[in-house]
């Protein structure tokens, strides 16, 4: 069986290891850091005409991406009141920064039961978080389409 951490660009593959060793309540507390690290969106970013909404999250969750050098970056604003989404945003943010859109669209659409996420959060966030990845793999082709036009 090949390890699903394969597919995983590097730095998101090291933190789906670091999670993998934590345990229940330990998860919870890797996301909460995650949550207070994401940086403050950069001062060119104006959430009402450079983000969009993923509409599929109960929690308001707003994205940018943007290729540079071949590479992805993605930029999140969610609130703080919403630590478990905006930490695995801030993981997504962290872990795919300058991955090619290529790779992004390789991570299996799960990579986060690799963490042990779906034992400590509720089936709606899984959901969320999973729209999240769809969405940030929905970018990376629109760049792919631009890039080949």
């Amino acid at each position: 069986m090949s390890d699903p951490t394969e597919a995983l660009p590097p730095r998101l593959s090291q933190i789906v290891e670091d999670f993998s060793w934590a345990e229940g309540r330990e998860k919870l507390e890797l996301l909460l850091e995650y949550s207070e690290k994401m940086p403050p969106l950069p001062d060119w970013i104006n959430r009402s005409t450079n983000m969009e909404q993923i509409h599929e999250c109960m929690t308001p969750v707003f994205v940018h991406a943007e290729l540079e050098n071949g590479g992805m970056h993605y930029y999140f604003d969610i609130p703080p009141e919403s630590p478990t989404v905006r930490g695995y945003a801030a993981i997504l943010a962290e872990g795919l920064q300058g991955v090619t859109p290529e790779d992004v669209l390789k991570i299996p659409a799960t990579f986060y039961m690799g963490m042990g996420l779906h034992k400590v959060l509720t089936t709606q966030r899984l959901n969320g978080i999973g729209a999240i990845l769809a969405y940030i793999k929905r970018l990376a082709t629109q760049h792919l389409t631009k890039d080949n036009e």
